[in-house]
């Protein structure tokens, strides 16, 4: 049988929580996104947070709340996702990319200052989190302009900073079917303090056609209770796949703490064609780490960014998600361990 590289962990109690969302005909935003709200909060600590329907909707809002003029410009990595330039664009905004850190998939403060310079220069900084490594958030906020964070895929993984104090001035939580949490869709958008709260509050009455639905708020509050339980198996599988990995030429990450192990990705040294066929033939799946990032649509020039275009060409994620049996992670190991 072949084995995804990605798969959502849903279990039966979520869903059972959607079934009771539906029973008691409340499919819409209502009391269980209220509820997800309290949840988070005590899971991660916030003053402020919205439940909206997608990590776009989130970013805009959250871009809507700094009152940037048309024109200015949002900083990005080139290996950010491809929906952030729809969003800024259509806030008349300007992305202004960035190259990510040597063997690292996340900018950092060396990579943003060679950037200062251009035009336009930019407004604030729109800061993901690839594969869930947790950028020096602290040191790129002292660069003076404001970040919003996107944690999507990095929650669970250990940081400086207490849960309750951020350096960026709001926060992401995506939602969505390859998120570390998932309920199918959505996101929260929270700030930590009271003054960047009021920001958030400033942006009136939100539409409910932009909220969540109370069908995903109910599978994401089992997702957060559950979280624990998830991250302690990646991290099981992570060991077993590290050994294997040590005994390849293909490299890691650097990584100088922590790691919640959303994937297990690997710098190749070979061509990833020749590794995806190879994969194949034992039946099971590895994807191209960057394909849908703006670096990996061709959106973003080489000549410019080449840590980020290197590292488009040449990361591969391999299958590790709660739901793998012993007989299924042994079989991916031994296609780390014997990779061409």
């Amino acid at each position: 049988m072949k084995i995804e590289v990605y798969s959502p962990t849903i279990r039966r109690k979520e869903m059972d929580a959607v079934l009771t969302a539906m029973v008691e005909d409340r499919i819409g935003p209502g009391e269980q996104a209220r509820f997800l709200i309290q949840i988070a909060k005590e899971h991660i600590g916030f003053d402020f947070c919205l439940a909206l329907r997608s990590p776009a909707i989130a970013l805009y809002f959250a871009l809507k709340a700094l009152n940037l003029e048309e024109g200015q410009g949002v900083l990005i990595s080139a290996l950010s996702p491809q929906y952030y330039i729809r969003v800024i664009e259509d806030l008349r905004l300007k992305p202004v990319f960035c190259d990510v850190l040597p063997s690292q998939p996340v900018i950092g403060r060396e990579t943003i200052e060679t950037v200062f310079q251009g035009e336009p220069p930019p407004r604030c900084i729109a800061l993901h989190h690839a594969l869930g490594f947790v950028p020096d958030t602290a040191g790129i906020a002292a660069l003076g302009l404001p970040v919003i964070e996107d944690c999507s895929q990095s929650y669970g993984t250990p940081r400086n900073e207490d849960k309750t104090e951020t350096s960026a001035v709001f926060t992401i939580l995506g939602l969505e079917e390859r998120d570390m949490l998932t309920a199918g869709g959505g996101a929260l958008l929270y700030a930590a303090n009271r003054r960047e709260s009021s920001m958030l509050r400033n942006l009136g009455g939100i539409p409910p056609e932009y909220c969540l639905a109370d069908m995903n708020a109910a599978m994401a509050v089992i997702q957060f209770k559950e979280a624990a339980r998830n991250l302690e198996k990646r991290r099981e599988i992570a060991q077993v796949y590290t050994q294997s990995s040590l005994r390849t030429r293909h490299k890691r990450f650097i990584n100088q703490g922590e790691y919640n192990n959303y994937a297990f990705p690997l710098i190749l040294e070979t061509g990833l064609k020749d590794v995806k066929a190879y994969a194949k033939r034992k039946e099971i799946v590895v994807e191209s780490a960057f394909e849908n990032s703006i670096e990996g649509i061709g959106e973003a020039l080489p000549a410019f960014y080449p840590e980020s275009y290197s590292l488009s060409l040449r990361t591969v994620l391999f299958p590790i998600y709660p739901r793998l049996g012993a007989a299924e992670i042994e079989r991916v190991s031994k296609l780390i361990m014997t990779l061409p």
